[in-house]
């Protein structure tokens, strides 16, 4: 077996251990097979290829634990009337003019265009989370094809709900059920997972339903919760409990769920969802464009959740991602004490891992799956263990991401990305947002 050797100037072990410099990792397949000095490594395989990075850091790529790729045709789009609160943004202007105009085109496009953005932001894994009602039946293998090309180990679901009518709510479930089933006999790098939208646009029967279809499949299961006020309003003038409470009360909450967003929860809540092991992604970014408010992440992981990071499809670098968990919390809390960059960059990495169900991934460790990037070394400061996360998640960003490594293939090299023709990727992402944009006009 071919064995590669690639020598760092700094090696990023995982959240607890930080740093070691002069260090590089041995591959062999598609999995780690030896972390430890140059020296050690050179020695140990004389004959393995040699690749230098000893400008560069080598770390775990990052897990984007919540996406919406289709949400890139949204980048700069112009509504008749600016959207007033949540349920507006939804109303007049996310399902009309973006899911509603969805078709395998647009799919297909802003499938590649997104894994463009991810890659070169470092990004190795991730879940996405597709909302369109009239692109289904079919859309997921469309998108699965383009994630398979571009060789990025992806999650994909199709969210399902009752917001259109009940033939196409029932259409959703099956894309879903259709798809984990397929994937799991045609791909390895790409699998299924069951989802819905949240309690306002599923009926409890449907949530019911949707649960029991991902236990007979073997699948997690995923829902939006309480993005904003206006969820646990809805509930509690519908049913007279929170969401947290309607979702326990029908046995949906389990080690196998994962709720993103996460943002309007009390404290009971919490408590309910750490009691299930349910676990939990957090997207800083998005929930301000929104209108959502500051979700309770310090709370939640005080309470044992497991809790990853997510992009949604709006902001795609994960640096900016890291930087909002990171800071946003201290300013809501006025304690700059809280979420240190050393737990945002595990939740980036290897508790995003955990969240998705992936139980070697997220480290750069013997036998874990060779899933990594390089990042560019330079800092006009010095780097070293202390300091590590501080100057990875504040004063570094996608531009510096030189290489990304996913299952042991070389995704990008000297930040051109072989997988995929980027010019190409962004002329497709044009057309087909003009498309979007048009058909709304």
């Amino acid at each position: 077996m071919s064995q590669t050797i690639i020598l760092g100037r700094y090696i990023l072990i995982n959240s607890e251990e930080g740093i070691m410099e002069n260090w590089g990792v041995c591959i062999e397949a598609n999995l780690i097979s030896r972390v430890g000095s140059h020296e050690d490594l050179k020695r140990e395989y004389p004959k393995a290829a040699i690749i230098d990075a000893t400008d560069k850091i080598i770390a775990p790529g990052f897990i984007n634990g919540h996406m919406h790729m289709y949400g890139i045709l949204s980048h700069g789009i112009t509504v008749d009337a600016a959207p007033t609160e949540f349920t507006s943004f939804l109303e007049d202007f996310w399902w009309p003019y973006v899911e509603d105009q969805l078709d395998h085109e647009m799919v297909k496009a802003s499938t590649e265009m997104a894994c463009v953005e991810m890659i070169k932001s470092g990004i190795t894994t991730f879940y996405d989370c597709l909302e369109g009602p009239n692109s289904i039946p079919g859309a997921l293998k469309v998108s699965a094809q383009v994630v398979e090309e571009a060789g990025m180990r992806g999650i994909l679901s199709f969210e399902a709900c009752e917001r259109v009518d009940e033939s196409n709510a029932e259409l959703g479930l099956q894309e879903n059920v259709d798809f984990i089933e397929w994937a799991k006999k045609n791909y390895k790098l790409v699998a299924g997972m069951m989802c819905i939208h949240t309690t306002f646009t599923c009926s409890k029967d449907f949530i019911k339903r949707a649960k029991q279809l991902s236990q007979k499949v073997g699948s997690k299961i995923h829902m939006h919760l309480s993005e904003s006020v206006y969820e646990p309003e809805y509930s509690m003038d519908k049913y007279g409990k929170r969401p947290v409470d309607i979702y326990s009360e029908l046995d949906y909450l389990d080690e196998d769920v994962v709720a993103s967003q996460c943002v309007q929860l009390n404290n009971v809540e919490v408590e309910i969802l750490a009691k299930a092991g349910t676990k939990a992604v957090h997207m800083p970014l998005s929930n301000c464009e929104v209108g959502g408010g500051v979700a309770p992440i310090p709370d939640m992981l005080e309470k044992g959740i497991l809790v990853g990071l997510g992009t949604d499809g709006y902001i795609n670098d994960f640096f900016e991602v890291m930087r909002g968990a990171f800071l946003i919390h201290k300013a809501y809390r006025q304690d700059p004490q809280v979420m240190p960059s050393s737990l945002v960059y595990k939740m980036a990495t290897s508790m995003g891992a955990n969240v998705l169900g992936f139980k070697k991934l997220g480290e750069i460790k013997q036998g874990y799956l060779a899933d990594l990037i390089t990042i560019d070394a330079s800092l006009p400061t010095p780097l070293n263990s202390e300091n590590i996360y501080d100057q990875l998640v504040l004063f570094k960003s996608s531009i510096d991401v030189k290489d990304v490594m996913i299952n042991g293939k070389w995704i990008m090299q000297n930040r051109e990305i072989l997988s995929i023709n980027e010019k190409q990727a962004i002329d497709k992402c044009q057309k087909a947002a003009k498309k979007m944009w048009n058909k709304h006009q």
